[in-house]
Parts: C-alpha cells; structure tokens; sequence
C-alpha cells in the first residue's frame, strides 16, 4: 500500500485548484464555459456577436472582452480532454490506441521521477518497453530503454544498466533504418504531389527508391519497414495504371493479415479497404467496386477525413456504375455530415463539381437549384495550378453546359480554351483519352451541331477510345463520368436542340 498512498499523496498535494475539465456528465451543469460549448455543438457556425448575444444577453465591448476569455479558457480545458478520449473505435486508426497507451506511460513516468517515485516509475518503464515492443512502436522503445538506461545508472545497479543499453543500442540500430525508410517514402509523398513534371521524374526512380526499401526491411523485419515499402509499392502500381496489380497486393497483404502475419495492432485494414476500391474505381469495375465500396463503407467513422476520401470513390463507383440514384444518396449523406466543415476547401469543391454533374446528368432529381448550377459552373475554381486532377472535368461540363444552353458564342469561347489547354497539358500519349475526347466534343462545332454527321464522323474517335485503358495515376485527369457516356449524353443534347429548334421554328412559319 505504500506506493499507493505515496501516489495518493503526490496528487492531493499538487493537484490544481481549479478543475481543468468541464462536467460533461451533469446535464443540469449551467455556467458559461458549458453553456459555450453546447451553443458551439447546436451552431458550429456562429460568429463572435451571435455567441456574445446567446451566453451575455448583449454585444457589449466588455461582454466581447468577457467572450475572449471565456474561450481562452474553454480552449484549455477542451484541450485537457483529448487524454481521455475513447480511441477503442475500430473505425478509427487501430493503432491509435495502442501507441497512445506508450505516451501516456513516458508521461507517468516523467511526472513519477520527478517526486522521486523511481520504483513505481521503473514499474511503468517496463510495462511501456513491453507494450512498444509488441506493437512494434520503435520509437517508445528508444525511449523506455533509454529511460531505464538512466534510472538505472542513477540507483546504481549495473546489471540491468547493461541489459538496458544492450536493448536501447539494439532498438536505436532498428529505429535507423526505419528512419531512413520513413524519410524516402516521405519524400516521395511529397514529390508526388508536386508539378506534372516532377511527378513524372519520380516516376523513373520509384524502382530504385523500392529496391532500397526492400533492403531496408529485409535487415529490420519491423512493420514499419513493410508499411513504407507496402505502401510505396501500391503508390508506384498506381502511377504506371496497374490497378490490377493492387488488387492482387491488396488481397495479398490481406490474407496475410489474417493470417497473423502482420502486427494486428498496425494494420490499418480500412486503408488496404480504401485501395481495393480506388483500383476497382480506376480499372472500370464499376460494378464489383461498388459492391465493395457499401460493404466497407461502414468501417469509416463519421468524424475522420478518411470517411469523406473514401465516399467519394463511393460516389464515382455509383456514377460509373450508372446508379445515379444512389450517387445521390451517397451526396447527401456528406452534405450531412457534421463534419463536412473540417474538409480542406479543395476537397469542398470536389463535393460540388460532383453534384453539379450530377445535376447535369439527372437534373430533376437534383436538389440542387439551376440558379447555382450555372453560377458554380460559370465560375471555374483554381483546383490545380499544375492542371491536374480535374480541370479538364470542369473544361468538359462548361462546354456542354453551353451547348445544352445554345450558347454558340460561349462555345466558340470554349472551344479555344479546350484548343489551348489540349496543346500545353495535353501532348503525352498517356493523356488519349483526354484528348480523343475534346476533339469529338470539338467535332460538334466543326460539324455545326449536325447530330447525324457527328456520330459518324465521331465513331472512329469514340472506338478507338473504347480501346485506350485508364493511365496511371500520375497522368491520369479524373472522370467523373466516363468519357464514353459523357458523348452519348453529348449526343443526346444535340437530338434534344435540334427538336427544340425545328419546333421554335415551326412555331415562327405558323
């Protein structure tokens, strides 16, 4: 008992006067800190005035100074919150809870050594090694060994100040090379999301930057090694276009998970979920995908941006697979979201470049109002500097707006800009099928909206897009509707102006 009356004595003594969390529990709980977070939950959107006027009664200058308080405070204690989250969500990172234990331990630890606690403090130090080492947390494992190392050489038992360096020399050898593995596949990351230009030198290096992490995980035999070299391998498969490729290695890595081969406490499955799906998206198993997509959909948790990311491959693979009324579904259930704000402002768009193609494909199941459909359309938004991703989405839905539109100045604009943008971004022979379709979208104005002369004239085009597979990732501009059914809705546009214009004219001879 005498640890435990010692630790009881510690907090007694030093435990802060005020509570620094917020009664959550007491539902009757009325005071301002409480009452300012629940106004937050009801209108995440509130501005300062609105907040001052519902906690203050008014906008006063010391109602506002009172505000900014207030929130400095609530901030803090929110803050202190975040230890005791529930990280045992399977929805969530799985590793998240492991690693957080070995934090919290170090933490103990620190506080422990300091009041001269060294017996409970060794206590925590080895549960910590034990629980780094079988989660493979190498990081903690320096740490705690280290720690011991320390606390040993201080108590003056040599013995186990050996045995601790021997574990710290071993485990700072293996934390080398998962540093090193961590700063290629960094690197990488973030090469790839740099211009077209560099992505493409990447491209030629991958296969180097892999053999390197094969080595590398070869002599450390840790997961982290594996998850950088998985992972690399995957971004590499991606970037050359061979989408079958991951899904082999994703079932792969899956069974093996199964298996127990990889550390359960690691392997984040909805990310192997995540790229099965992608490379269905990308390889035009719409169908399968699909099927695949609502089955693992319901292990994303709601608040992480995971969910989103996912959803919209979701959303393609129901655009793809034609189920435009589960696309629809599917849209609204991110709009509904709580967390929808959280996104970044480029992935805020992406949802509306969605649903306004949705709109233009089945516009009278569409929420959305044709005021605002032709206003986001009218107004292209800067998505890429580099022009990737889905500029040539948005080039493509303006010039069949305004062919819808009967608009042939717009289109002779648009026209240009598809020239122009075809000329800089588009010259590699991986980027086809972009170009096999702008130039039958071009064909509509060179065949002066003649439908039959179009599909005649367009066939060749559209087969031999028909025969050009997806590229790979590091070429490849998004459709968000394959360009295939994209003409024949082109097509159908123009049968749609030309009834529309025979019949304005029958209506003008009468």
């Amino acid at each position: 008992m005498d640890e435990l009356a010692n630790l009881a004595r510690i907090v007694t003594d030093r435990r802060l006067k005020a509570t620094p969390l917020l009664d959550f529990g007491n539902k009757n709980a009325s005071n301002k800190e409480v009452e300012l977070v629940r106004a937050l939950e009801k209108a995440p959107d509130s501005t300062q005035l609105q907040l001052t006027k519902v906690l203050y009664g008014s906008v006063s200058s010391a109602n506002q100074a009172a505000l900014r308080k207030l929130k400095s405070r609530v901030q803090q204690k929110l803050l202190h919150h975040l230890y005791f989250l529930d990280q045992t969500d399977p929805r969530h990172l799985v590793s998240r809870q492991y690693e957080l234990q070995c934090a919290e331990l170090v933490h103990q630890v620190s506080v422990l050594q300091g009041e001269g606690e060294y017996k409970m403090a060794e206590r925590l130090l080895r549960k910590c090694l034990r629980l780094a080492t079988d989660g493979e947390f190498t990081q903690y494992c320096v740490i705690a060994a280290r720690l011991l190392r320390n606390l040993y050489a201080q108590q003056r038992q040599p013995a186990r100040y050996k045995t601790a360096l021997t574990q710290l020399n071993h485990y700072q050898k293996l934390l080398a090379l998962e540093e090193e593995a961590s700063d290629l596949y960094w690197a990488t990351k973030m090469t790839q999301v740099q211009t077209v230009r560099a992505t493409r030198s990447l491209l030629n290096k991958l296969p180097e930057y892999l053999q390197r992490l094969q080595a590398l995980h070869k002599q450390a035999k840790s997961y982290a090694t594996f998850h950088y070299l998985y992972t690399t391998q995957l971004m590499y498969e991606g970037m050359i276009g061979n989408y079958e490729g991951i899904i082999r290695l994703t079932m792969d890595t899956a069974r093996l998970a199964s298996k127990g081969k990889i550390n359960k406490k690691r392997f984040d499955k909805r990310f192997n979920h995540f790229m099965t799906v992608y490379a269905h998206l990308r390889s035009r198993q719409a169908q399968e995908g699909l099927k695949l997509a609502e089955e693992y959909f319901k292990e994303f948790h709601p608040s992480s941006g995971n969910w989103f990311y996912f959803l919209e491959h979701y959303l393609l693979l129901a655009i793809h697979a034609k189920n435009y009324t589960r696309a629809q579904e599917l849209l609204k259930l991110a709009r509904q979201n709580p967390y929808y704000r959280k996104q970044r402002v480029a992935a805020q768009q992406r949802w509306e470049l969605f649903e306004t193609y949705l709109h233009f494909v089945q516009p009278e199941q569409s929420p959305l109002r044709k005021l605002h459909f032709s206003q986001f359309v009218l107004t292209v938004p800067d998505y890429s500097r580099d022009k990737r991703g889905h500029n040539v989405a948005i080039l493509i839905l303006q010039f069949l707006y305004y062919l819808r539109s009967h608009d042939a100045e717009g289109l002779l604009t648009r026209m240009e800009g598809l020239r122009k943008y075809q000329q800089r971004h588009l010259r590699e022979a991986e980027t086809l099928r972009s170009q096999l379709f702008l130039r039958l979208l071009m064909l509509t104005i060179k065949e002066n909206f003649d439908v039959q002369a179009c599909e005649k004239k367009g066939q060749a085009l559209l087969n031999r897009l028909r025969e050009t597979p997806p590229p790979g990732e590091a070429f490849a501009e998004i459709e968000i509707i394959p360009y295939e059914e994209l003409w024949a809705l082109t097509l159908e546009i123009l049968r749609v102006n030309a009834k529309e214009l025979a019949a304005s004219e029958l209506m003008a001879y009468r």
